[in-house]
């Protein structure tokens, strides 16, 4: 038997309950891994909260790292003792000790990656690549402006749009979350519980504002983040962490200077296997390159996930959490 996290009705912390169960054996096409380091993300909440909803009961996460136990018919790429990975293009589940995966949802992990840090990028990580290489194309000298940006998305963001050589204009909540984003590539920083975004950025920019946004805050920063794009820029609005967005007049965004607006999801930028291996390979390449190194802010054992999620809805947490089973 084998340690895992059971949702058995919407709630707050108290309802993820640790319980033993049989993980079972791989089928055809399958492989059975043990995880070694599993990923803490805002989507986990949505799901425990029911705001996104999952048939009950089930087990939350989203991403882990771990190593082959066994393998079913036909998997002969994979054997017991190989280091893998995986993200959410799939059913969610990780927290837990072990579970049975298809295969066509793992990728084995470089030597040069260890298993925390691959934890602790490859959903957050992912989601990054498709934002700045494929939801918008972001090219050296664009303004580019990101909330949360001391989060476990934003930290990897800001070091990935340094790199290419974009303006980053961070909005977080802490002069501490300030420091931390500038540390990692953010040019300038706005505290967005004191200053006005939007103002900001058009004293940042000099009155060009910004060629796109990306924000996961939600209610709280949508509308200043929308004010402060420059006419046919993006905003993409990909997390609601402050509560969901409210209805918008699709005459707000031809007022604004004909504006695009779009809401992604991770699954449907990896939804062949093609798209899958060319942005985990972007990904791994940033890694080995140097250009992004996830900042690991802390640890918690997988039986702690309920002090985990007060620790991230109370948006007490820097860079990535990682659970140890």
């Amino acid at each position: 038997m084998k340690g895992a996290i059971v949702v058995s009705r919407p709630g707050g912390p108290e309802v993820l309950e640790w319980v033993d169960r049989d993980p079972g054996l791989p089928g055809a096409g399958e492989v059975l891994v043990r995880h070694t380091a599993v990923g803490l993300n805002f989507i986990d909440v949505y799901h425990r909260t029911g705001l996104y909803p999952q048939p009950l009961p089930f087990t939350p996460g989203a991403e882990a790292a771990g190593v082959v136990e066994a393998v079913g018919e036909g998997v002969d790429d994979l054997s017991a003792g190989d280091r893998v990975a995986y993200t959410s293009n799939g059913p969610i589940g990780s927290y837990c000790e072990a579970r049975v995966l298809p295969r066509r949802r793992l990728v084995r992990l470089p030597e040069t990656i260890p298993d925390d840090v691959a934890a602790a990028v490859m959903l957050k990580g992912a989601t990054v690549e498709y934002l700045v290489r494929r939801t918008y194309p972001v090219q050296a000298g664009d303004n580019v402006l990101l909330t949360a940006a001391a989060g476990g998305v934003g930290l990897i963001a800001c070091q990935w749009l340094s790199a290419i050589g974009a303006n980053v204009i961070g909005a977080v909540g802490s002069e501490e979350k300030a420091d931390l984003a500038r540390a990692n590539g953010c040019t300038h920083t706005i505290l967005y519980r004191d200053e006005s975004i939007t103002d900001r950025v058009r004293e940042i920019t000099d009155g060009a504002m910004c060629r796109v946004a990306y924000d996961s805050v939600g209610a709280a920063t949508f509308e200043p983040c929308l004010a402060s794009l420059a006419p046919r820029g993006m905003m993409v609005t990909f997390g609601n962490a402050s509560g969901p967005v409210p209805p918008i007049a699709p005459l707000a965004l031809a007022q604004q200077g004909s504006v695009f607006l779009t809401r992604p999801r991770l699954a449907d930028y990896y939804a062949t296997p093609r798209e899958t291996a060319d942005g985990i390979g972007a990904l791994f390449e940033m890694i080995a390159s140097g250009a992004v190194s996830p900042h690991i802010g802390a640890r918690h054992a997988l039986r702690e996930v309920q002090e985990a999620h007060r620790h991230l809805e109370a948006r007490q947490t820097v860079g990535s959490t990682i659970l140890v089973p």
